[in-house]
């Protein structure tokens, strides 16, 4: 298994980008900002989903099936589970709905905003578990991919951390009575994927293929529930419902592009 270089300069990336997006709001104005929010987000929602579906999804499932092999339950699975755990954090009030929390903040224009029955402390450890399967997948995919594949990766995580660093930003700024605590929340989102890159890094070195191909599948399953989840409200909404599919699609066409554009350049090829 061909292993690409330590992912340091993505880890740095997606610290900075995180904590920029979230300290804009809580350093200066979030008026006007929705509907640019919004946009951003649909469009990151395509870049993921597309990254799931034509990156991280047929290269786990290529990197199971290279050495030995692993039932499709097995390979389904772990797609599932990542889906689940996210589903049931959410349930369980600690999931990452701060992005429906900044919309109706911006929808009330005040404070008429939800009140989760969870202390505010578990939505943002939601959310940062939710960036730690993110670098859940930039590491494995460093770890067992080839570096054109952990570049798209990291491509479609870093595009999606800015507008969730805004959301989060929003919330803190909203929920914490003293911005140094909407700091620190912003601050533990934006350590959350970088140390996970590294983690799961270093933890795959020296496993079996199939392993890491199980991470990168359970972190497509994160991928797919955030994705989705993150873009419904808008897509259900009759008012925001048409320009959120465009933003979505506008999203997956981006990375497709890309995709088809590395692909024809050769710059995309097996790492193990």
């Amino acid at each position: 298994m061909a292993i690409v270089g330590v992912p340091i300069e993505i880890a740095v990336l997606t610290f900075v980008l995180a904590f920029v997006g979230g300290m804009i709001p809580i350093r200066g104005s979030i008026k006007d900002n929705e509907e640019a929010l919004r946009r951003l987000t649909g469009i990151a929602a395509g870049i993921l989903l597309a990254s799931a579906m034509l990156v991280v999804i047929p290269e786990g499932f290529e990197l199971a099936m290279g050495e030995g092999e692993l039932g499709p339950l097995v390979l389904g699975g772990a797609i599932l589970a990542g889906f689940l755990l996210m589903l049931v954090l959410e349930g369980s009030g600690i999931g990452h709905a701060v992005h429906e929390e900044h919309h109706d903040h911006a929808e009330e224009h005040g404070h008429g905003h939800i009140h989760h029955q969870a202390a505010p402390w578990m939505l943002v450890l939601g959310l940062s578990l939710h960036s730690a399967a993110d670098g859940l997948a930039i590491g494995s995919a460093a770890a067992g991919a080839s570096e054109a594949v952990t570049a798209l990766v990291a491509f479609a995580v870093v595009s999606h951390k800015v507008p969730a660093a805004f959301s989060l930003g929003v919330f803190a700024l909203h929920e914490r009575d003293q911005r140094k605590d909407a700091i620190r929340d912003v601050l533990l989102f934006a350590l959350a994927t970088p140390v996970m890159i590294m983690v799961s890094f270093y933890a795959l070195q020296d496993v079996e293929v199939q392993t890491v191909a199980l991470a990168m599948l359970f972190a497509a399953g994160t991928f797919l529930y955030v994705a989705t989840v993150d873009t419904l409200p808008d897509i259900h909404n009759p008012e925001t419902g048409r320009q959120a599919l465009k933003h979505i699609l506008l999203g997956a066409a981006i990375l497709g592009a890309i995709l088809i554009g590395a692909d024809a350049a050769g710059l995309i090829e097996r790492g193990y």
